[in-house]
């Protein structure tokens, strides 16, 4: 299985269904809380283009965008290709 990555911050709801969404689907993953770190907030930044909403979901090398997203790739049947192994 890639490595899942996914930047969140405390009390976001969106951050809540991206995790959900993952774990129902068996994935694990790393969260990095961004909440009180510049030093996260500005790397998760980086590595996602300029975006600066939470959360940022990364597979492997890809930046896949946030909850929206992620639960588009769901929808069309992508994400799961994506999470097989390489």
């Amino acid at each position: 299985m890639s490595d899942v990555v996914i930047y969140s911050r405390a009390m976001c709801g969106y951050c809540s269904r991206a995790k959900r969404l993952l774990t129902a689907k068996g994935v694990a993953f790393e969260e990095i809380d961004a909440t009180f770190d510049r030093a996260k907030r500005a790397e998760m930044i980086e590595r996602a283009g300029g975006r600066a909403t939470y959360p940022q979901v990364f597979i492997g090398d890809r930046h896949i965008g946030g909850c929206d997203e992620l639960y588009a790739l769901d929808r069309a049947g992508e994400l799961d290709l994506m999470l097989q192994p390489a």
